[in-house]
């Protein structure tokens, strides 16, 4: 997979459990789990707003490009 969501790391540092990012961004558990977890294979630019609004973050803290045989850091 060449980009890798680092959403984990990001709610690690906001200390913000799933269920409470999900009520902020108006999103079911389930599909920010699936974010989380890298099975997403589209994101809307409006819910990557939401998500940076409610981590205090840039798109950048959360997506990653990583070239193929490299490992995300």
């Amino acid at each position: 997979m060449a980009i890798m969501v680092n959403l984990d790391v990001m709610m690690a540092k906001r200390k913000m459990s799933l269920g409470e990012l999900a009520q902020k961004v108006d999103i079911t558990m389930a599909n920010l789990s699936i974010l989380k977890n890298n099975k997403a294979r589209a994101v809307r630019f409006s819910t990557l707003e939401a998500i940076c609004k409610a981590l205090d973050c840039q798109p950048g803290d959360i997506l990653e490009f990583v070239p193929d045989g490299e490992d995300a850091l």
